[in-house]
């Protein structure tokens, strides 16, 4: 007769295991993880202080837009009487003579700005590749070329007022007194002088910022790319053409961004350097709208404008980002 050797409790298809072997535990589920609300909680602070520095003033802002807000309702605003849109239909009338103004101070801005990018880049791009070599010494131009970025931008701008004025100021001094460059002392901060001043002030200021973000990107560029290049015959120029500027693309379409931003808005610069009152060739539009607003005290005019340049920026930094977007899947 037959017995069974099927252990009890076991399948009557599957064989014993074999003494001396443990038998395998069966495969748990992998648990859910707990949803933690940790990190929503790390980002309320952040979230309040944006709210309280740049959303609400924003929205307040786009309010004072539609109101006619002037020195007679600007101790209760609920007098203000609501205008709609009549603040912009003034404004953007390029006819009148303050669309005119604002059209003017538009332009000066815009190619202050492209200059001011333009030379910020171009010296930026020279330093990085200049110390991109280890040489002695490279530390301490490294620091010395940071200095603009790393003084208070008050501190930096009264300096330059001070080297500017016309009896007093340094640069005269060495270009008329020392130099014998020039015959009669100019005013720098008046007249035409005074955009290039002001340009100068400004890419003083924006390049060391441009050159410690080219400097730490040409820091991920492989050493094997230039030796490479180098023994295919290139020289210098082609080099840059077509190894370091192509490995510095991500970091250029962030740099130009940022830089057209911060410089179009710049208001510190001019009104340090003017005193508030640029002159007609300096006209920045920073400067143009704080006049119109805390000078003749129509802030609805002056938050219209304000609404306007954000729109215009907007727009722009949408457009730049989608034309470089596709530009790079194309590529």
């Amino acid at each position: 007769m037959a017995t069974s050797t099927t252990a009890p409790g076991a399948h009557p298809g599957r064989r014993a295991p074999r003494a001396g072997k443990p038998v395998p535990a069966p495969a748990r589920r992998p648990r859910r993880p707990r949803r933690s609300f940790l990190p929503y909680l790390l980002l309320v602070p952040a979230v309040v202080l944006e709210l309280g520095i740049h959303v609400i003033p924003m929205l307040v802002g786009v309010w004072m837009s539609l109101l006619e807000l002037t020195q007679f309702h600007i101790r209760d605003w609920s007098t203000a009487p609501f205008i709609g849109l009549d603040n912009y239909k003034a404004t953007l009338n390029f006819h009148t003579t303050v669309g005119r103004e604002l059209l003017h101070s538009f332009w000066i801005t815009l190619l202050y700005t492209l200059l001011s990018v333009g030379l910020a880049w171009l010296l930026g791009i020279a330093g990085a590749v200049v110390l991109q070599r280890p040489f002695r010494g490279r530390a301490i131009l490294r620091a010395l070329f940071l200095t603009p970025y790393a003084l208070p931008v008050y501190t930096a701008v009264i300096t330059w007022s001070f080297l500017l004025q016309r009896d007093t100021g340094l640069v005269n001094h060495v270009l008329v007194d020392q130099l014998g460059l020039l015959d009669d002392k100019p005013f720098w901060l008046i007249g035409d002088n005074s955009f290039w001043s002001v340009l100068v002030v400004s890419v003083w200021r924006n390049w060391p910022f441009a050159f410690l973000c080219l400097m730490a990107g040409l820091q991920n560029v492989p050493d094997e790319l230039y030796e490479a290049a180098a023994i295919d015959g290139a020289g210098f120029w082609r080099r840059l053409r077509s190894v370091t500027l192509p490995m510095l693309r991500p970091v250029n379409l962030v740099l130009l961004l940022v830089l057209f931003l911060w410089t179009f808005n710049d208001f510190n610069t001019p009104y340090v350097l003017f005193g508030g009152s640029a002159p007609q060739q300096a006209d920045l539009i920073s400067i143009h709208i704080y006049r119109s607003s805390f000078k003749t005290w129509d802030f609805g005019s002056g938050s219209a404008m304000s609404v306007a340049l954000l729109f215009f920026l907007l727009v722009v930094s949408a457009g730049y980002l989608l034309i470089t977007n596709r530009r790079r899947d194309h590529a």
